[in-house]
């Protein structure tokens, strides 16, 4: 088991390096004229040409990544170009927004699919249909418009909830319920399509298992051969599906906290990218792709535990 783990870990490694690696390369071919972004089009060349030095703009790209990777092995990720704010402080004081509106809707995509997703497996008939009608419709809809309907409907018509804004928790529990229920309802629904799927696929094959007729012909309930036995040899594949909407959801937060004005990374991950603000972009990916390493290696885990077979591959 120890071995499984640090493989999973070593791999995770490498993946955010390539991932950092190939992302600050990108930014620097698109990134046009930086100095002259901050300074403003009226600067003139010779300011210009300060700030350019200023930054280290004005060195070989291959010795501003070593001198940026240094650092950040270091845990020093620079300061945004634009407003001098720490990265680190910038992105750990929203994270926790965005995390609760993405480990929310991550909760409920998983809860509500695995109870669809059984439902349709055992029942078929209308509850099938159902299911399948509602996964179709999370695959097609945008998430977006979804997030705009939410807003019409029991924000702006029935007054449920606040249309816009946050409140944290520790300020009001139920003034943060008011807040996140409809981003975390708008992001769970491509989730609980594409997780009720599998589910329900991974349990009709499960079902016709010789082990599952060995298990009901010693007397066991159906609901104890499913839940105990059957979900067990079914989860591996709905937990790859879970691991992937966790990455999924992360960038469906850029656009829903846009939409409901939640000052989450996705606000900031907007503004940085169009500004071109490479130390606050690269604190950014890195941090999402460590998220997404953790998130993966915790799925590995469980699977691992679910099935021991997955340990040896």
């Amino acid at each position: 088991m120890l071995t499984f783990i640090l493989r999973r870990i070593v791999s995770g490694v490498v993946l955010v390096f390539v991932i950092s690696t190939v992302a600050y390369f990108l930014l620097y071919l698109g990134g046009g004229d930086i100095a002259r972004r901050i300074l403003g089009q009226s600067a003139t060349p010779e300011t210009v040409a300060e700030k350019t030095h200023a930054l280290g703009l004005d060195r070989p790209l291959i010795v501003q990544y070593g001198d940026w990777l240094a650092h950040a092995l270091r845990g020093d990720f620079g300061a945004s170009w634009f407003t001098g704010e720490p990265v680190a402080t910038a992105i750990t004081s929203r994270l926790a927004v965005t995390l609760s509106i993405v480990i929310g809707a991550t909760l409920i995509s998983a809860v509500v699919a695995v109870v669809l997703g059984v439902l349709a497996a055992t029942r078929r008939g209308w509850i099938d249909r159902v299911v399948q009608v509602i996964s179709i419709l999370g695959f097609a809809v945008p998430g977006f418009l979804i997030a705009l309907g939410l807003v019409l409907i029991f924000a702006i018509n029935l007054g449920w909830f606040a249309p816009t804004g946050y409140v944290p928790i520790e300020t009001s529990f139920s003034g943060w319920i008011g807040t996140v229920t409809l981003p975390i309802v708008a992001l769970s629904i491509g989730g609980i399509a594409a997780i009720a799927q599998q589910v329900r696929g991974s349990v009709i094959d499960a079902l016709r298992q010789d082990y599952v007729r060995t298990l009901r012909s010693r007397g066991l309930s159906s609901g104890r051969v499913i839940y105990k036995h059957v979900l067990r040899n079914a989860g591996g594949p709905a937990l790859a599906v879970l691991a992937v909407q966790f990455a999924g959801l992360l960038g469906g937060a850029v656009i829903v906290e846009q939409i409901f004005a939640i000052p989450g990374i996705g606000q900031v991950s907007v503004s940085a990218t169009s500004q071109g603000d490479i130390p606050l972009v690269m604190g950014l990916v890195l941090a999402t792709a460590a998220l997404v390493v953790i998130i993966n290696l915790l799925i590995d885990l469980l699977q691992g535990f679910l099935n021991p077979k997955v340990r040896l591959s």
